[in-house]
């Protein structure tokens, strides 16, 4: 049975402190009002002890004792921020035990193993939301809103633009860039936070041609390349690329073609051109966090969507992208690595949607 929420602050236990633990802590101290974090787990909690100082208060238990932390019932829900390779075990312990889960993106490595984690969580009844904070951005939300209203009309044509650049010193870290640990290269670990957001406002693709490729910038297992033509469910046909390869770093674009307007969608703000000429720039952020080669530090967007889930943890609704909405981008990821390997053309047929048909 899933773990109840109180009225007060909600109890919270960080799994895994990686890269983007410092990020989730940092957000987590900013929502004090609202949450506690009780424990960090972490394989040797003694390196992890230095999160403690980026936590406005009372310092956490450092543990690896993952079980004991998911039985713990002043701990409700818990950040899953572990490699996609060890994913399935430890999201069993925390639902057995009822505890909701935040899960750090991909929900996993391949799709299969997607919709085994989130059938995991429905079965036992717990919440299992998705951190994709890319949603949360002030521009995204502002595009959501356009799309919404039904003033832009018809959908047309769609790009999707993520060009990054990571040394080769981030793949040098044990695992990263390989299906084992991470499940894939740049669509899994980088693109998929603007496929997210792109799906969320164009619907779902219907049939892609693709091709995936690992230049010679990079020693890796898996692609710092994809390139793909997509065609939507609602009709628009459109485009994406992402690598890593890409430098000098650059932001990450989505343009979006209606028959009334076109938007561009990034971080910084979002652009509308109407066909009548009117042009307008909404949802600027209001600072504008330095992103390095690797991540960046700015913890406003995590802090947003770890608040929106323990509003929908307290009122009993789902948060805003659920494990199984997420199966869309995993959907599709599976897709251009297929079309890539066959090289063919690739249908994401009627049968395929039936397994994520929640998400929408």
């Amino acid at each position: 049975m899933a773990k109840s929420i109180p009225q007060g602050r909600v109890g919270v236990a960080l799994i895994g402190a990686g890269m983007i633990a410092k990020t989730q802590v940092a957000a987590l101290s900013a929502a004090k009002e609202d949450v506690q974090l009780k424990a960090v787990v972490a394989r040797r909690p003694e390196r992890a002890g230095y999160l403690a100082a980026l936590w406005d208060g009372a310092p956490p238990e450092f543990t690896a004792d993952l079980a004991a932390v998911a039985a713990d019932p002043a701990i409700q829900f818990a950040i899953v921020a572990t490699p996609p390779s060890v994913r399935h075990e430890v999201i069993a312990e925390l639902a057995r035990a009822g505890t909701h889960i935040l899960l750090e993106k991909p929900v996993a490595r391949t799709l299969e193993e997607a919709v085994g984690v989130v059938e995991i969580c429905e079965r036992t009844g717990v919440t299992l939301g998705m951190v994709f904070q890319h949603r949360m951005r002030a521009s995204s939300v502002a595009a959501a809103r356009h799309v919404a209203s039904g003033a832009l009309g018809k959908l047309g044509h769609v790009e999707i633009a993520v060009p990054l650049w990571r040394d080769q010193s981030y793949y040098d870290e044990l695992g990263r860039g390989t299906y084992a640990r991470d499940g894939g290269g740049v669509m899994m670990t980088n693109a998929i936070h603007s496929i997210d957001l792109a799906l969320s406002l164009t619907g779902p693709v219907a049939r892609v041609q693709a091709m995936t490729a690992t230049t010679p910038l990079h020693r890796m297992e898996a692609e710092d390349l994809a390139v793909a033509g997509l065609k939507f469910s609602c009709g628009a046909a459109g485009s994406f690329v992402a690598s890593t390869a890409c430098y000098p770093h650059r932001t990450e674009v989505i343009r979006l073609h209606f028959e009334n307007a076109s938007l561009r969608i990034d971080k910084n703000a979002l652009e509308v051109s109407w066909r009548d000429g009117r042009s307008s720039v909404e949802g600027k952020a209001v600072t504008d966090a330095h992103e390095g080669t690797a991540s960046h530090n700015n913890h406003e967007w995590h802090q947003a969507v770890i608040q929106e889930f323990v509003d929908a943890l307290r009122v009993g609704r789902a948060p805003m992208v659920t494990g199984r909405g997420a199966l869309i981008s995993h959907q599709l990821i599976e897709a251009i690595e297929s079309s890539s390997r066959q090289g063919r053309p690739v249908e994401i047929g009627a049968s395929s949607a039936d397994q994520i048909d929640a998400a929408r």
